[in-house]
């Protein structure tokens, strides 16, 4: 008989691949401003202000849709309601190739946040539709990967189109808009066409392995953290701890994505230069996440975990505001915050799904993940402010970081004691 670390993990290649792609593509068009920042802030005379605003409005519509997207998903299921947001979220990231004023560009950014909204809250509720919490840190981190794959093809790409000034009679950022829009609509019809809701309509799983999968779906579950609806996750002080944490990670792991190319750009570099550097950190983010997730999963811990991470990367954006001036100690910084902040995200996002009943999953995460969208709101404002008023960059990422390590003590402080799964699947282990 098949091993249930041999069964999950032909799950796995069968389900991941599909959604790592598509969630590589959302971040790309995601933070994919951060370059395009490089010709048209200037071009269309955006001071770093509008700047910041405009990239933070997109976490205004993205928290307004992601509830009801989420519950939407409960209902109909993953594969019309990801198909939906994808090709929806592609279309709008290619319309923003044409924006001209201020308020148009605030504009495309709350509706490329309203298209994309539900995506990822979705893809982590569909997860936990196939898998059980023991071997969830390592799913997460395997589809997690996609952020920091997505500053390696990103950085790499944008920084190419971004130089192919001319093409279709386009300037190099619209270039950059349109190409990278266009992959997210070949993917929601993609996923339309071969995505399966739930293991049970999953005809390359055998009888036994969906009763099976069930069985361990259903010992998950711990009745003591079980919340039914919507209201009753507003009412639940656990969804709002970990909204609180997760908004001091946003807000970290957004400046990076969005400022790195102005970082660059500020040390003298050309855009395929840029292209490069900012790319670099990322392959080392991959590396760590895949160790941080399974260490966790070999543990079982995910508090310290978390707050290791989410702390190291805090105090790499502090020791940027502290003076990096140089190339080298950019890259070496920025390395170690996307390395140590992805690696957090990815933690955090094995705690709800275990703490919650099958009931309270598609709201509370979707809350979750809706309320801490304020911080990548938060972050690009704080940034482009403080670095209007004062002149330079490195002051804002500096403030973040403190939010960061605020955040890993919020949730060391805030949720005790732990809960963790044992090996043998859903029997809840409560530790100090």
């Amino acid at each position: 008989m098949e091993t249930n670390g041999r069964l999950y993990g032909r799950i796995a290649w069968r389900v991941l691949p599909l959604l790592l792609a598509a969630y590589v593509i959302a971040y790309v068009d995601r933070v994919n401003i951060g370059f395009a920042k490089l010709q048209f802030a200037r071009e269309l005379h955006f001071s770093d202000s509008v700047f910041g605003l405009g990239a933070g409005l997109f976490f205004i519509g993205y928290m307004v849709f992601e509830v009801p997207s989420n519950l939407y998903l409960a209902r109909v299921g993953a594969r019309a309601t990801l198909s939906r947001v994808m090709i929806l979220w592609g279309l709008v990231s290619a319309a923003t190739a044409f924006v001209t004023a201020p308020w148009q560009f605030y504009g495309m950014r709350l509706l490329l946040g309203a298209a994309e909204a539900g995506f990822f809250p979705g893809v982590i509720l569909y997860l936990s539709y196939w898998f059980p919490a023991a071997y969830r840190g390592r799913i997460t981190s395997g589809l997690l990967i996609g952020g920091p794959i997505s500053g390696i093809v990103g950085g790499l790409v944008s920084g190419w189109l971004i130089s192919l000034d001319g093409l279709h009679g386009l300037r190099g950022w619209q270039v950059l808009f349109v190409y990278e829009g266009l992959p997210a609509v070949f993917l929601g019809v993609l996923v339309l066409l071969v995505m399966r809701d739930t293991p049970a309509d999953a005809a390359w799983l055998s009888n036994a392995d969906r009763t099976r999968i069930a069985a361990d779906l259903a010992a998950d579950t711990s009745p003591a953290t079980a919340r039914e609806g919507l209201l009753q996750s507003l009412r639940t002080p656990f969804v709002w701890i970990m909204s609180a944490v997760y908004i001091a990670q946003i807000a970290g792991t957004s400046a990076v994505g969005l400022w790195t190319p102005s970082i660059y750009k500020g040390l003298g570099l050309s855009p395929r230069e840029i292209g490069v550097c900012t790319a670099i950190p990322y392959v080392a983010a991959v590396i760590v996440m895949v160790l941080v997730g399974r260490n966790s999963d070999r543990t079982l811990e995910r508090r310290w975990h978390f707050a290791l991470g989410i702390g190291v990367a805090g105090l790499a954006a502090i020791a940027f505001g502290l003076g990096a001036r140089s190339v080298a100690v950019s890259v070496i910084l920025i390395s170690v915050a996307a390395s140590a902040g992805w690696s957090a995200v990815a933690i955090f996002w094995t705690i709800p799904p275990t703490l919650l009943s099958a009931a309270a999953k598609p709201s509370s995460i979707a809350l979750i993940s809706s309320l801490g969208a304020l911080g990548g709101f938060i972050s690009p404002i704080v940034v482009g402010e403080v670095t209007t008023w004062s002149g330079s960059l490195y002051a804002g990422l500096a403030v973040l970081g403190v939010v960061q390590i605020a955040g890993g003590v919020l949730l060391l402080r805030g949720i005790r004691p732990a809960v963790r799964s044992s090996h043998a699947i859903g029997r809840p282990v409560h530790v100090d």
